[in-house]
């Protein structure tokens, strides 16, 4: 009788399954880029839910954006001209008015709820062009049709800038959504029947998971929530706590409560979201502020909380150093699997950073315009501080489309030190803080079965993504490549998917945790008082640092 031949940790462990999970999805991305810019099938697009008011139904419906770009020394005649040519679902036309004229713009589709949203970002003109809505949607959603002021002639010059239309309810997503969720199911249910589990019982789970991250993004997309700031994660994570610590997590929804692989898999794809040709755009001074400052912030909150405050748990003290410094939850999640820590531990971690994650988008802004501060390196010091890409965006906005942009890009290259991170802190905690100091040093090997294998897609998809295919979309689609393949894969489907991904683990995170075991791990306030100093110290060095790249040594970058 033969004894059966060991299988490959490839296959077996969850850890390299992240990996493929997030590979395959790319290379299905790929494809449909591919075959959607040769003009092979028309753009397939992974569903996102939609804002909605006062309806939750309207969450379920796409809408359609169009940006107008309107040159200097536009007239009234020549906007309605450009918003009668561009296809977006709108007609426009000047109309006479008590001896002048005002522009009136319509939605061209007809039918309940076919409204359309517009914004006029114009400068430039000899007047400022402003709108009112005429038969508003009840929903809030838009209206019928908008108009101008009253002007004095068509001839009017009314600026430069973007005119830009939103054609509301243009098609269901519930079908598309249904498709992702199969498509999601099917994907990660081989995994789990490769690594001897129960894929069945896997599937059953893991829809009443992805049920529980729809309704999050429901609720985080009403439109009073979203402008407070309140994203996805925190409400998933709500959920699961509260069914966590009511019912209690059900024996049948464990099998897809999975916080890891879907988190590993979201940072894989993650990963092919950094590109190197975007963090050039801004080079020296970039790097700066995001690789000296973030090092020594995770060293000083090291110290800080193991020498000064002498907190028990160190898992802790790493995974909140390195979510202040870094990224927010994603840095969180991938040093909480390199230091082994417990899911309560995490879970702290992750609130706190998403409740002051809110409060500096909010606050942030309007202490930098309160003081004039110059809009790049506002930029600078929000992108190297708050600990989320989507609110140091929506923050850098604020400020208006110089800081936006230096923020996004500050932000995406310290994305880069996920990967640093989690292997350095690997390595640390291999060889220095769970090694028994009789015990021999620990080798290559011991280390390789610890390092987090989720870096190795992560860097694998920025690398294949930023010097293959980016070049390579520009030779055959004759474009910059980077747009190329922003527009055809990393917007349509894989940063799409990556979302839904982290929302799946943050419900997650909450099914597994319980208030009684993270009310243990507070120590008296210790960890508060942790990211309180440790932000601060962030805050005051991330200033410097970025004054010292944009104002002094690069002033001129952007």
């Amino acid at each position: 009788m033969t004894s059966e031949k060991p299988r490959s940790p490839l296959l077996m462990e969850e850890d390299w399954w992240t990996v493929w999970f997030g590979l395959a999805i790319l290379l299905v991305a790929t494809v449909l880029g591919m075959l959607t810019l040769s003009g092979s099938i028309s753009a397939k697009k992974v569903p996102k839910i939609g804002a909605w008011v006062s309806h939750p139904a309207d969450a379920l419906y796409q809408s359609r954006k169009t940006s107008i770009d309107l040159p200097e020394g536009t007239t009234l005649t020549g906007a309605a001209e450009r918003i009668n040519t561009a296809g977006a679902g709108a007609s426009a036309e000047i109309i006479s008015d008590e001896g002048g004229v005002r522009l009136l713009i319509t939605s061209t589709r007809e039918g309940v709820g076919k409204t359309i949203s517009l914004s006029a970002l114009l400068a430039g003109g000899s007047t400022q062009l402003k709108f009112s809505e005429i038969d508003p949607d009840p929903a809030g959603i838009g209206a019928k049709s908008y108009s101008s002021q009253t002007l004095d002639s068509p001839d009017v010059n009314i600026g430069s800038g973007k005119l830009t239309v939103t054609a509301q309810r243009t098609s269901s997503i519930v079908l598309p959504l249904i498709v992702t969720i199969f498509f999601i199911m099917l994907l990660t249910a081989i995994g789990v029947r490769v690594m001897g589990q129960n894929p069945a019982k896997y599937a059953e789970a893991f829809a009443v998971i992805f049920l529980l991250a729809i309704l999050s993004f429901v609720v985080a997309n009403q439109t009073t929530i979203k402008a407070y700031g309140l994203s996805y994660a925190a409400w998933a994570l709500l959920l699961g706590l509260v069914i966590s610590n009511t019912i209690g997590t059900p024996e049948w929804l464990k099998p897809a409560v999975r916080t890891e692989m879907y988190i590993k898999a979201g940072l894989v794809l993650l990963g092919a979201e950094i590109l190197f040709g975007k963090i050039l755009s801004i080079g020296v001074p970039g790097l700066m502020v995001a690789w000296i400052v973030t090092p020594t912030v995770i060293f000083f909150m090291w110290l800080y909380g193991t020498r000064i405050l002498k907190m028990v748990s160190k898992p802790l003290v790493m995974i909140i150093a390195a979510a202040t410094s870094v990224c927010g939850v994603s840095a969180a999640i991938a040093v909480a699997a390199a230091t082994r820590a417990k899911k309560e531990e995490l879970t702290l971690a992750v609130g706190m950073t998403l409740i002051f994650t809110v409060l500096m988008m909010i606050f942030m802004p309007i202490f930098i315009a309160w003081v004039d501060m110059d809009p790049v390196l506002g930029g600078a010091w929000m992108g190297g501080t708050i600990d989320s890409t989507g609110a140091v965006v929506a923050a850098g906005a604020f400020l208006g489309p110089r800081a936006e942009a230096v923020a996004a890009v500050v932000k995406m290259i310290q994305n880069i030190l996920i990967g640093v991170v989690g292997f350095f802190v690997a390595l640390f905690w291999i060889t220095s803080v769970e090694r028994d100091a009789d015990a021999p040093r620990p080798g290559l090997g011991q280390i390789w079965v610890r390092f987090p294998k989720f870096i190795v897609g992560f860097v694998a998809a920025s690398f294949l993504f930023s010097f293959v295919l980016a070049p390579l979309f520009a030779s055959l689609f004759e474009g910059n490549g980077l747009k190329l393949v922003e527009s055809s894969i990393l917007k349509a489907v894989s940063n799409p998917l990556r979302g839904w991904f982290f929302c799946l683990a943050f419900v997650s995170i909450g099914l597994e945790s319980n208030f009684a075991d993270m009310a243990k791990q507070m120590e008296g306030g210790k960890p508060l008082l942790l990211y309180i100093v440790g932000q601060s110290f962030n805050l005051v060095l991330t200033l410097a640092m970025a004054w010292l790249a944009f104002s002094v040594l690069f002033p001129d970058v952007i």
